[in-house]
């Protein structure tokens, strides 16, 4: 498993500081931002692309989005984000036409600030998201998965077998997790690949990370290929799996 975020110390630390992941591809932007939000006692980690944002997005309870990337369009992150996670999302931008606001609010960002535009009024914008996010992401599904001896905890990101702990990189840990979610449901890979990676990688991915999985699982039977359409979770056994 890939070492969590470090999450920059803060001026003055609230007893439930939101952790906000500012994704801005502009340098100077980034920076003056940053410091804004940590001197209003907000942890903060940046993201320079969408590439940097779909590693690290889980951790974070808000997202500070900025729609021009250099790797991919901010709204197709908003909606590769909102397929598979219900966290805050305002988009920052300066596309300020009336389709451009209607397109990312149906790309899945619950707000939408067009620059330039002052500080307060963003940290109003945050709060008032986050209002309306609190009850939503407590009725979330709950943290813990499990299937017999197999125990996966998505708030620690932690696997355990038989009350063994399982190093799973972060792309290994979403890909059981998300198959362990859906028990009886066949997953595609162009699902998987969207939901994990975002389209940006190619099939044969999705094999290699499910084959990492069997070995440090020590079964290939926790991870059932049904051939010609995806992936299920299974129940251990070892001729489970086909393909």
């Amino acid at each position: 498993m890939q070492a969590a975020i470090l999450w920059p110390s803060l001026p003055v630390k609230p007893a439930a500081s939101l952790r906000i992941l500012l994704v801005e591809s502009r340098p100077a932007e980034r920076e003056r931002l940053e410091k804004d939000l940590m001197r209003h006692g907000y942890y903060v980690h940046t993201a320079a692309t969408a590439a940097h944002a779909l590693d690290v997005h889980e951790e974070a309870d808000l997202i500070l989005l900025g729609l021009e990337l250099s790797d991919l369009d901010g709204l197709e992150l908003c909606r590769v984000i909102r397929s598979s996670s219900d966290v805050p999302i305002i988009a920052v931008t300066a596309r300020s036409s009336e389709l451009d606001k209607v397109l990312g609010l149906q790309a899945g960002a619950d707000d939408y600030v067009v620059t330039p535009y002052g500080l307060r009024e963003l940290l109003a914008r945050i709060e008032a998201v986050m209002r309306r996010a609190r009850p939503r992401r407590e009725r979330a599904a709950p943290r813990t998965v499990e299937h017999g001896p197999l125990r996966i905890d998505s708030g620690l990101r932690e696997v355990t077998y038989e009350g063994r702990p399982v190093k799973l990189t972060r792309k290994e840990f979403d890909l059981l997790h998300l198959l362990a979610s859906h028990p009886g449901t066949v997953v595609s890979r162009d699902d998987i690949l969207r939901r994990i990676w975002g389209e940006s990688w190619s099939r044969r991915t999705v094999d290699t990370h499910v084959s990492s999985i069997r070995g440090k699982l020590g079964c290939s039977g926790w991870i059932i290929t049904v051939r010609g359409v995806g992936f299920m979770i299974g129940d251990g056994l070892p001729d489970a799996a086909s393909g």
